[in-house]
């Protein structure tokens, strides 16, 4: 009975320690390729009515040639997610002799 409660415990901790690894620690480690142009995102205007600032996190499959293939909204407010997704969508990696996942951040900050 203590073994099985000493592994539960022990599950726990260490399920609770993977969700609170911070979200850029993981991307640095599912970004492969370097970023070659980068093209800025512009601030939305309802964004800028709302006074809206955060950051979008974004999933691309890369293809071969370097350019965006698709693209994943992993979070981030829906108001500022299609400005970020339309300028990634411009964004230019090394080409490869394969295709890569890349985790990307998108800041928005509220124009003062």
């Amino acid at each position: 009975m203590k073994t099985l409660l000493r592994q539960a415990v022990v599950g726990t901790l260490l399920l609770a320690a993977l969700c609170l690894t911070p979200t850029h620690a993981r991307a640095q480690e599912a970004g492969k390729r370097r970023l070659l142009e980068r093209v800025a995102a512009p601030y939305p205007a309802l964004a800028r009515t709302m006074a809206l600032a955060g950051i979008v996190k974004l999933e691309v499959l890369v293809a071969p040639d370097g350019s965006a293939k698709t693209i994943d909204i992993k979070g981030g407010h829906p108001v500022l997610a299609q400005s970020a997704v339309n300028a990634v969508h411009r964004w230019k990696w090394e080409p490869a002799a394969h295709e890569s996942r890349e985790v990307v951040e998108v800041k928005f900050s509220a124009p003062e």
